[in-house]
Formats: structure tokens, C-alpha cells, sequence
């Protein structure tokens, strides 16, 4: 049986008679990749923050490994579209810096000094090997001045996933970046759910479980085993967005070819649904994901 590390249920959100939210309902297993797409302003990013707890829902809860969240917390970690890197540090100290504020104070780096020390070598260790399983081995010593755009999201990717998080967030991560590059990275999303597969079959917790909030079809239906549409355009729209659209999501391996014509058909299906502004009345019939999950895995 496999484990659900996020769950949310009956979420509503508004801001005094705006409502932006309205009866939103998803449940994530263990090693899923989950990309959520709709239309300008249609709250994914008031869905993600109240995942990562800096903005509760006004109504419904949020539930990370079955703990009610109410506050950021290390079981939730997030990566925004702008780097948030520390200029003067190299990329390797930028992602041993979590667990060093994490594990220690200053009273103990000072006190401490030896103990600080040891501790800080497995940090940089740490950094290092996930920045070598990012494809950044050869610029782990760079500032981030020195770095190209991609290079320095890998980066962020890996301040967060170095915290070991149990659900990690990406806000359109590579929106700001060109093709080439964010095709790069969108591989490596490929190898990181490679990881979970390789897990699985050695009967082990796959290590990542990602949602990421992206405005590309095409990305959303390429990196992700799973598609969420948020949409406006249903019967009850006047009260916020909610899910109309939940499909699992052809799986790519990273050798694969690009080869964006075998999910044509689940694309325009998606476009219909979650973008055309004519309501759909009947959209429950496109939220199948998890009843599918269920029966095949017996959760």
C-alpha cells in the first residue's frame, strides 16, 4: 500500500467577496509527479501557498503526511521561478547552507567548533553529490554570478530537495528561461522520477514527490505522470476555481524521443476543459485519477 503525502480536502479561499478558491479536493501519493495548468488567474499560486502553509485556506484543510498544515514546515518545500540564491556563496555552500541552519545555531558552530566542523564536511558532501546527480558536478565551486540561468535553478532545486522534503513545490520554475535550457531541466525532471521507479522496485519509499505549477501544455503533459487542471469555467465559477480535470499522464523515459504527437488528443482534451470559457456542466467525468490509483494500487 502506498503512502499519501498530501492531501487536500473541501479547500476554499477568497479575499473579502472575492472568492478565488472553491471546493478544492486532491490526494498525492508517494513518488508522483503532478502537474497543475488553468487559466490567468485562477489561484494556482493561492492553491500553493496554502500547501506550503504561508496562507491557510480560508476554509478546508491541508494535510502533509496526514499533519494539518498550518505554517511553513520542512515537509513541504518550494522553488519559485526567481533563483533564490545567496550571491556570495558558491553553489555547493548555497545547498549545504539549509541543513547548516537546520541542524545547527550559532552558539554551537562557535562552541562547538570541532563537533561544527564534522558536521560540516558531511553538509558539503551532501551538496555535492546532489549537485553531481543534477548534472552540476563541474560548477559546484561557481558563484552564482557565474553561473547561466538553468544552472542556477538546478541549484534552488537542489537547496530544496536537500531538506528531504515530502512534497516538493515547483512555481513555473522555468518560465523565465529559453527553450534549450528549460528543456534540460524538464529532463531532469524525467531522471528525478526515474529515481522513484528505481525505488519502487527495490521495495523502497520512492525519494520524490513533486507538484509543479506550470503554464505549458506540452511541459505539464511531458515531465508529469499525472495532469491537474484548476479552472474558473464551471457551474459554480462565480465562487472560485476548482478542479475540473484530473488525468494520468503518459510517462516518459529521459532516452525517450520528444515526441509530443502521442499526447495530442489528451492536450486538446485538457485545452477544452480547463481554458474554453463555455462551462463545462458535466466535469467530474474528467476527474478520474484517483479512483483509478485506488483500484490499481489498493489504496
Amino acid at each position: 500500500m502506498e503512502t499519501r503525502v498530501l492531501q487536500i480536502d473541501k479547500v476554499c479561499h477568497w479575499f473579502g467577496d472575492h472568492w478565488v478558491l472553491f471546493d478544492v479536493n486532491l490526494q498525492i501519493a508517494a513518488g508522483q509527479v503532478v502537474a497543475v495548468v488553468g487559466p490567468s488567474g485562477c489561484g494556482k499560486s493561492t492553491l500553493l501557498r496554502a500547501i506550503l502553509g504561508t496562507h491557510p485556506p480560508c476554509a478546508g484543510e491541508v494535510r502533509a503526511d496526514g499533519k494539518r498544515i498550518e505554517r511553513p514546515s520542512r515537509d513541504v518545500g518550494i522553488v519559485y521561478q526567481d533563483y533564490s540564491l545567496y550571491d556570495f556563496l558558491t553553489a555547493q555552500q548555497n545547498v549545504a547552507f539549509g541543513p547548516m541552519l537546520d541542524q545547527t545555531d550559532p552558539d554551537f558552530r562557535f562552541f562547538r567548533y570541532l563537533r561544527w566542523r564534522r558536521l560540516r564536511r558531511r553538509h558539503m558532501k551532501q551538496a555535492a553529490r546532489l549537485l553531481a546527480r543534477l548534472g552540476l558536478a563541474e560548477a559546484m565551486k561557481l558563484y552564482p554570478s557565474e553561473m547561466s540561468g538553468g544552472m542556477r535553478q538546478r541549484v534552488a532545486i537542489a537547496q530544496a530537495l536537500i531538506m528531504r522534503p515530502r512534497v516538493l513545490l515547483l512555481d513555473e520554475p522555468f518560465g523565465a528561461l529559453d527553450e534549450a535550457t528549460r528543456e534540460g531541466l524538464q529532463m531532469m525532471l524525467l531522471k528525478l522520477y526515474q529515481e522513484n521507479l528505481e525505488a519502487k522496485a527495490r521495495n523502497r519509499p520512492p525519494p520524490h514527490t513533486i507538484l509543479i505549477v506550470t503554464h505549458e501544455l506540452n511541459e505539464a503533459l511531458y515531465v508529469a505522470d499525472r495532469v491537474v487542471g484548476l479552472s474558473q469555467h464551471h457551474p459554480q465559477g462565480e465562487r472560485g476555481a476548482t478542479i475540473v480535470y484530473d488525468k494520468a499522464a503518459p510517462v516518459f523515459h529521459p532516452s525517450d524521443p520528444r515526441e509530443y504527437s502521442l499526447f495530442l488528443q489528451q492536450k486538446e482534451e485538457l485545452r477544452r476543459v480547463v481554458f474554453e470559457p463555455d462551462q463545462v456542466k458535466d466535469y467530474q467525468q474528467y476527474i478520474s485519477f484517483w479512483h483509478e490509483y485506488q483500484k490499481t494500487h489498493g489504496t
